[in-house]
């Protein structure tokens, strides 16, 4: 071994008298200096997370390199690999970077090896690396290594650890410029982690994989064409045969007796003739005419680096590598350039005709007394436009029950299904007071068996009849106030919940800010269990109906979200539950909540419908006050938006752990918090909490299907009226 030292980065600490002595004698000899340590400290400091104490504190160091006669001012080790490997967050995590720094890896052939050391450096993918080459550059080689004619006649294992030193001084790199041979491989690979054999030696290339097929250490190769990576894990296999077996039991010895003319069909056999490119196989048959040896492109060369790299990473953090090869054909992959393929369901695939205006008043007006009814109760909004009922009329009453299979996991024990039902109650008796039909309200049963029974006869209700024009213009508004709107007087709000408030259930009107401050911050970080839980997640994607969709008999369509146009292609990205696993895994995802947390702290109030007990007449009865109170408080010129918690309807921590397994405490924790901010006395529970704020600016109104008049019959009719409804989540 012929370990090189004039090539080397030498490191002096600022806080080492001796060693800045050293400093001081070089700056006077005439180094050049190079000092922006204010720079890398200020941007250490302004990192996107917390900076470790210790990186902050640490001295700095002075790098000195010989071959460019010059002093460079930098971060100690700490702050200088926390600030140069910040922008491989979160591709790489800082734990997965801690792992991978412990790699020790050593490259044989440092032509296609020195795209690959250079990676590895360049990710800070390893903690060590041994660089074995005996060559020295020459003018041919400028084709594919990154390297200057400055450096023509410096050694190939050397240029490459002095191109990584001017890129992190404190990776270790050892530079063997005498190679390997039966008398040195032993030393190189002792201690290694793994190994990448880049070298033209068929005999070296034999040699490398014998001796660490004994020690358990895997072997990578890269050949630079059609992109071929190939990967033999002797860490795991032992006995696996050289070159997946492509040239039989072939081992060291074998090879060693050979003639040139005699390994050129094991070489071939590795290559694997039919696979090699046109390209080059045509020029293999040329070599020794007009060409002095095979061709290797630069951009390959670079590819190459690249793909082994992505290997190394998977080998350092455990993930799959097994033994075998493959081509990252990048030619291949041109010939397959075509126009991009926009799915049926992206945001960008059409805009699906926009919005109609439907004039409600008329069609109700065009129907029956008990098709007015139900229609009215079709209007009632519900958790993500589930409906989650079933209308049944006849001459004599109407009859409504809830469904089921509209439930979500979030909707516990029907709960929230119970709330719509409410809703619908409260819509159809406005209805039916209005055509002078209301009779008796009658609630039966508890659980999902519950129905509600409004009787078809004389009768009305002053009260009821008034809100007949806000029933039907009565709007979910997902969006926020204008930005220079200024705070409203909420008195008549308040008037109107107290006036709506009994002794089993009630508005609870919120106008401090510092605890609707904190109410965005606990719905938010429900929000974000709710896109982060798997189940959950998908249930809530499921709820919107995307621009291509022709049923909207339910869900919410994106564009009434309020989501600004510029921020509606991140849904492409919120829906994927392969990206909210992988946010998932790193316990992140803090951004899943700012668009709640924005428009709660935008809001002039929060009302909470809040009751007594927990059974399903409770929940129906504050859905019939919730939607009066939605109807008459948009009527005095304010705009309403309902949200729903996950924790919104648990009542224990058995049906938190059921909504959120794996963050059972985390959400246990806000639910306890929400039930501290929303609730006035002991025992109440929410069954629904309104942002409410003031703005110039319409709802976006959903798109309906044309009403279809059921067909009328002497038999009692069940009709799900699926195309009415707002929902009330988004």
């Amino acid at each position: 071994m012929n370990e090189t030292t004039q090539r080397r980065a030498e490191i002096f600490d600022e806080a080492d008298a001796a060693q800045m002595r050293r400093v001081t004698e070089l700056r006077t000899s005439g180094a050049m200096i190079l000092d922006t340590l204010a720079d890398q400290q200020h941007s250490l400091l302004t990192l996107n997370e917390e900076s470790d104490a210790d990186d902050v504190a640490e001295s700095s160091r002075w790098i000195h390199y010989p071959w460019r006669r010059t002093l460079v001012h930098l971060l100690g080790p700490g702050g200088f690999c926390r600030l140069r490997l910040d922008r491989n967050r979160n591709k790489i995590t800082n734990e997965e970077q801690l792992i991978l720094s412990r790699l020790r890896v050593g490259i044989v052939g440092l032509s296609v090896g020195s795209a690959i050391a250079h990676a590895l450096a360049l990710e800070g993918v390893v903690g060590y690396m041994r660089l074995a080459d005996f060559d020295d550059l020459d003018l041919s080689n400028l084709n594919r290594l990154s390297a200057t004619v400055f450096d023509l006649g410096v050694n190939k294992a050397t240029l490459a650890q002095q191109r990584i030193a001017e890129l992190d001084p404190y990776l270790p790199v050892d530079a063997w410029t005498e190679g390997v041979d039966e008398a040195t491989i032993d030393d190189f690979l002792e201690g290694l982690d793994l190994v990448i054999e880049e070298c033209d030696s068929f005999d070296v290339k034999v040699l490398v994989r014998d001796r660490a097929r004994q020690r358990g250490i895997p072997v990578i190769m890269e050949t630079s064409d059609r992109g071929l990576l190939d990967v033999e894990r002797f860490d795991l296999e032992p006995a696996r045969p050289l070159f997946h077996g492509l040239v039989g039991d072939l081992d060291a010895a074998t090879v060693s007796g050979l003639s040139v003319k005699e390994k050129i069909p094991f070489g071939l056999r590795i290559l694997e003739g039919r696979e090699i490119s046109a390209r080059m196989a045509a020029s293999i048959l040329e070599v020794g005419t007009t060409l002095a040896t095979w061709p290797q492109l630069g951009g390959d060369v670079l590819l190459g680096g690249a793909s082994v790299v992505a290997a190394i990473r998977r080998f350092g953090l455990g993930e799959a590598l097994p033994s075998g090869r493959v081509r990252i054909d990048i030619g291949e992959h041109l010939d397959q350039l075509s126009d991009p393929h926009i799915p049926h369901d992206s945001i960008t695939s059409g805009t699906g005709g926009g919005s109609r205006p439907i004039d409600l008043r008329a069609q109700y007006d065009s129907l029956s007394n008990e098709e007015a009814v139900a229609f009215a109760a079709t209007r009632a909004p519900s958790g993500g436009n589930a409906q989650p009922w079933t209308i049944h009329t006849d001459d004599n009453a109407l009859t409504l029950r809830i469904d089921k299979t509209r439930s979500s996991s979030a909707d516990i024990e029907y709960r929230g299904s119970f709330v719509a039902l409410g809703a619908a109650l409260h819509n159809a008796r406005v209805a039916a007071a209005h055509r002078h039909i209301l009779g008796d309200t009658v609630i039966t049963g508890d659980g999902p068996a519950t129905s509600v029974r409004i009787t078809f006869t004389a009768g009305t209700d002053v009260s009821l009849t008034h809100q007949l024009p806000g029933m039907l213009d009565r709007r979910t508004h997902r969006g926020m106030p204008e930005t220079d709107s200024t705070p409203c007087d909420l008195t008549d709000v308040s008037h109107l919940a107290a006036s709506l408030t009994s002794t089993t259930a009630g508005v609870h009107l919120i106008q401090d800010r510092d605890t609707i401050a904190r109410l965005a911050e606990n719905i938010s970080a429900t929000d974000r269990i709710r896109f982060l839980t798997d189940a959950l997640h998908r249930e809530m994607i499921s709820e919107l109906c995307w621009p291509h969709s022709r049923d909207l008999t339910r869900g919410i369509e994106i564009s009434s979200l309020g989501t600004p146009t510029a921020e509606l292609a991140a849904l492409e990205l919120l829906r994927r539950p392969d990206v909210m696993e992988q946010l998932n895994d790193w316990d992140a995802g803090q951004a899943l909540r700012a668009q709640t947390r924005t428009r709660l702290n935008c809001s002039d109030a929060v009302a909470v419908i809040t009751q007594q007990g927990i059974s399903a007449a409770d929940y129906i009865r504050s859905g019939v006050l919730a939607e009066e109170f939605w109807i008459r408080a948009q009527s005095l010129g304010y705009s309403l938006h309902p949200l729903t918690p996950v924790s919104l309807y648990a009542t224990d921590v058995d049906q938190l752990r059921t909504l959120a397994p794996t963050r059972a405490c985390e959400l246990t924790a806000l639910a306890d918090e929400l039930t501290k901010l929303t609730a006035l006395h002991t025992g109440e529970h929410a069954a629904l909490i309104v942002r409410i704020f003031r703005t110039a600016i319409p709802a976006p109104a959903s798109r309906r299907e044309a009403y279809s008049r059921p067909h009328r019959d002497r038999e009692a009719r069940d009709h799900r009226w699926l195309n009415w409804a707002d929902g009330w989540q988004g």
